[in-house]
């Protein structure tokens, strides 16, 4: 049996999902653009900060935890730390019928190096 790495994985997910920069993404919230913030990390990171108003679902509670939370019609940024999980995040949310659905490119740190907002 031929089993995947973890990076594969990633690699293949990234093929299917859009993924929008940190940059582009403050753009979007610059122009009041309405946008879902989903940040698919753990407690303990999400403690340390967060781009202010986003919805905190852990990547290991996304699939029982995103229909009660967050509409399917809603446009949603994924983010993790460095935009691998948030990949796999996107990509299960395009699998579960979320159509508009990004994972930003570098993650939270590369969110916060832009000079994006945080709320502590």
């Amino acid at each position: 049996m031929n089993f995947k790495t973890g990076a594969e994985l990633v690699e293949e997910a990234r093929q299917r999902i859009e993924e929008i920069s940190p940059k582009d993404t403050m753009a979007c919230v610059q122009n009041r653009e309405d946008i879902v913030f989903l940040d698919v990390r753990e407690q303990n990171e999400w403690n340390l900060g967060r781009i202010p108003g986003a919805v905190h679902i852990p990547r290991g509670n996304l699939e029982s935890k995103v229909e009660g939370l967050i509409d399917r019609t809603q446009r949603i940024v994924v983010y993790c730390a460095r935009a691998n999980r948030s990949a796999l995040a996107a990509d299960t949310l395009l699998q579960m019928g979320y159509e508009k659905v990004a994972s930003m490119s570098e993650g939270f740190g590369g969110w916060v190096g832009a000079g994006g907002e945080v709320e502590e």
